[in-house]
């Protein structure tokens, strides 16, 4: 019996299955990343093509990366506030330094700090983690959820014939749903209300 053993396998040991959905979730992000003339440049911005049970169980980590950047928003805003300009080891940036206002940037940074932290933890990568922090993030501030889709492929693997899948974020490619306006003919006016 399977009791509360879920999730699934995909024929690895529990520390490859981490690894390989930290590695699939990074390379999600990191096909967002300006790859302009790269030998590795991703062919779609925001896409990966996986097994369907591959993208079905990575997709719970990127949402929670995703979830846990958004959260570090309104933080990183205040932090913003009580920040300073001035280039580092500067006379004006000692004095920011010293001051009160250095104290509340770091109370408000604190938690950014924290959750940069956990993303990495969770990813592994840190180019992945600034690209969700930097990009991703922001873009979906006002969407509680659901940043990805799965999409399942008509074509197999080519070799162990694999279900395979794309796993995408929203909002880019989506599909505009236009509504059909009725066709009208030369005897087929619509009705008038003064009409006997």
């Amino acid at each position: 019996m399977r009791h509360r053993r879920k999730g699934r396998v995909l024929g690895r040991c529990p520390s490859h299955q981490r690894a390989l959905l930290r590695n699939l979730a990074s390379a999600l992000f990191l096909t967002e990343r300006d790859s302009e003339g790269e030998d590795n440049a991703p062919k779609v911005k925001g896409r990966i093509v996986t097994t369907l049970p591959k993208a079905k169980e990575v997709r719970p980590l990127v949402e929670r990366c995703i979830t846990i950047a958004r959260r570090a928003l309104p933080m990183l805003e205040a932090a913003g506030r009580h920040g300073t300009t001035a280039e580092r080891n500067t006379e004006a940036w000692k004095t920011w330094r010293k001051s009160d206002q250095y104290h509340e940037w770091n109370q408000a940074m604190a938690p950014v700090v924290q959750a940069r932290r956990r993303v990495l933890q969770l990813l592994g990568d840190k180019s992945a983690m600034r690209i969700v922090f930097n990009d991703i993030a922001p873009r979906f501030a006002d969407r509680d959820g659901g940043y990805t889709r799965i999409m399942k492929l008509a074509k197999p693997r080519l070799g162990d014939a694999g279900t395979r899948a794309i796993l995408e974020f929203v909002g880019v490619r989506d599909r505009v749903t236009q509504k059909s306006q009725a066709p009208r003919f030369e005897g087929n006016e619509p009705a008038t209300a003064g009409a006997t």
